[in-house]
């Protein structure tokens, strides 16, 4: 991600490109590695002092409130970033200080705000988002041991998130505004609802096994295989039947 904080003394905006973690409901993980240096970063200080910060990640942009976990909650969280990502141990034990872990939270205002030069274009960024997410989230998946790690599991059940909020998003809103301006749409629609639930359900079932205490990574992976065949498969007709129309008129 990049995120941009307020200058601690100077007040003027600072950007830093930074790793993160998913950490489930609407909120990710930053980690003041420096990479094992002995003081904490500059952007550190700045959030400390100005809570509310700007991240970009990929096509999305949004403003949240920056929280430093404490105690418990900040040792659970670094365990499984430590876990996803042995180099941030690698970090920790190369210096005394404790390395911080931030929760930003994104902080609600409408729509996302996505860097897109069309309507089109920008459907097709968020459904390019969610496509090399389903890969990560494979890959991750196939290289993990027998079982399933928390962070793992945080980052699979982010994505069934993402994915169940778009849909609602696009029956709630684009899809309404398409049926009224282009009714010719009408069957492409009502594909492409029905697909929605039948991807409700592959979610569902996803997250069971995911959930489960004793979840085996050859099912999950099997089952997150299905579900990126569906998916995909949903994506490139939504894309080939909205996009045309989406550049082609003011709706």
């Amino acid at each position: 991600m990049l995120l941009t904080t307020t200058g601690a003394r100077s007040g003027a905006p600072h950007t830093t490109p930074l790793g993160y973690l998913p950490d489930g409901g609407g909120r990710v993980l930053v980690i003041a590695s420096a990479a094992g240096a002995p003081r904490h970063p500059a952007w550190f200080h700045n959030l400390v002092a100005h809570p509310r910060v700007t991240v970009e990640t990929g096509v999305f942009t949004y403003e949240a409130e920056a929280l430093v976990l404490e105690g418990a909650e900040r040792d659970r969280a670094f365990a499984r970033a430590a876990e996803a990502d042995p180099g941030w141990s690698a970090y920790q034990d190369r210096t005394e200080r404790l390395l911080p872990v931030i929760a930003l939270r994104e902080i609600p205002a409408g729509p996302p705000n996505i860097a897109a030069a069309s309507v089109g274009a920008a459907l097709k960024a968020v459904h390019d988002g969610f496509r090399r997410e389903l890969a990560l989230v494979r890959a991750e998946i196939a290289a993990s041991g027998p079982g399933l790690g928390a962070q793992l599991r945080i980052n699979c059940l982010t994505l069934c998130q993402g994915l169940r909020n778009h849909h609602t998003g696009e029956g709630a809103g684009m899809f309404p505004m398409l049926d009224r301006g282009h009714p010719e749409l009408a069957p492409a629609l009502e594909r492409m609802r029905q697909e929605h639930e039948k991807l409700a359900v592959l979610l569902g079932e996803l997250q069971q096994v995911i959930s489960a205490q004793d979840a085996d990574r050859a099912r999950v992976l099997a089952e997150v295989e299905r579900l990126t065949r569906e998916v995909e498969r949903h994506l490139d007709y939504e894309e080939e039947q909205l996009i045309p129309v989406l550049d082609g008129s003011a709706c």
